[in-house]
């Protein structure tokens, strides 16, 4: 039978239901992400998941606020950086969330991986928002489902890509974080169904006429899933891509930019602003870690885009 999970607490920084290895583990993992956190964690992965094959097989729940657990296995090298309490993960996207907790919105999590975007956005202190989360992996799809029931099952889950058009497609990587539809078949993987955003109002999942803040992690199929939501993009809708800090033509942004209606955003470390994007060069200094993601934003909604310009107001006015 598996042991109970880890507990641990981000708030209060409780840890509990840990032995001395695990506890000692848990404070090499917190100052590993505060000392690679200088250099964009680079290396942390490769040294947590070294250290988890020490570890015994158990999950480890955090609680992310009162009214959100999320759960993985301990030691897991992707998402362990959330036991050190300074860190924010994608703190772009989370500023948009926590800023529209007024607004009913759905969220639509796209290769949301073990749910950790739909665990918060669908707790109290973000909202109760609905949210839709879409995962291809068989092997993150059940970590996926776990973190649905152990928050009282408030969220869908769907075990699918998202791509152009339905079909099917092959997922590969190594990484839970990376798998992808955008490798070589040939590569092996497993076969995996493939949806459409339009096809989620074909089939009477969503309202066309709903407001929605959809999250793309689809590891380099963006621009095919951008492609599949046309209809969609229309609606009250804002997207949020993720930019690989390597790549230097900036190739998402650039189809949003110069193929699509919508207007492109970005946040802007310098300004501390939302700024809408007219020249790429922009992403130039803002990608500064070739290993990380950047998230952008693209939308055709007047209603987004004065929410998000009156959230750049907040923020002016909470610096003066």
């Amino acid at each position: 039978m598996a042991q109970a999970p880890i507990q641990f607490d981000r708030a209060s920084g409780a840890l509990e239901g840990a032995n001395l290895w695990e506890r000692t583990a848990a404070l090499a993992l917190v100052t590993g992400s505060k000392i690679s956190s200088r250099f964009s964690h680079m290396g942390y992965i490769a040294c947590a998941n070294l250290l988890r094959k020490t570890l015994p097989e158990r999950n480890i729940a955090i609680r992310l606020n009162p009214d959100a657990v999320f759960e993985f296995p301990y030691g897991d090298g992707y998402w362990s950086k959330l036991l050190n309490r300074s860190y924010n993960y994608e703190d772009e996207l989370e500023v948009l969330f926590a800023d529209s907790v007024d607004v009913d919105y759905t969220l639509l999590d796209c290769g949301a991986n073990y749910g950790y975007w739909s665990v918060l956005v669908s707790s109290r202190p973000f909202g109760a928002h609905k949210a839709i989360a879409i995962e291809p992996s068989g092997q993150n799809y059940p970590k996926l489902a776990n973190n649905a029931r152990v928050n009282a099952g408030r969220f869908e889950t769907m075990k699918c890509a998202i791509g152009a058009a339905r079909g099917t497609a092959r997922l590969s990587g190594t990484k839970h974080e990376a798998f992808s539809i955008a490798g070589d078949p040939s590569r092996g993987g497993e076969e995996v169904p493939v949806i459409a955003l339009d096809n989620l109002i074909d089939d009477g999942t969503i309202a066309a006429s709903g407001k929605y803040l959809i999250k793309l992690d689809v590891e380099g199929v963006e621009i095919e899933a951008i492609k599949g939501g046309a209809r969609l993009l229309q609606a009250d809708s804002v997207i949020m891509c993720e930019e690989h800090g390597s790549d230097r033509s900036h190739a998402v942004s650039r189809y949003i930019l110069e193929q699509t209606p919508l207007k492109l955003i970005v946040f802007d470390p310098r300004s501390n602003r939302m700024e809408t994007v007219t020249e790429l060069s922009i992403l130039d200094r803002i990608k500064v870690s070739t290993h990380v993601g950047y998230n952008v934003f693209g939308t055709a909604s007047a209603f987004w885009q004065d929410r998000i310009e009156a959230l750049n107001a907040k923020t002016a006015r909470r610096m003066q």
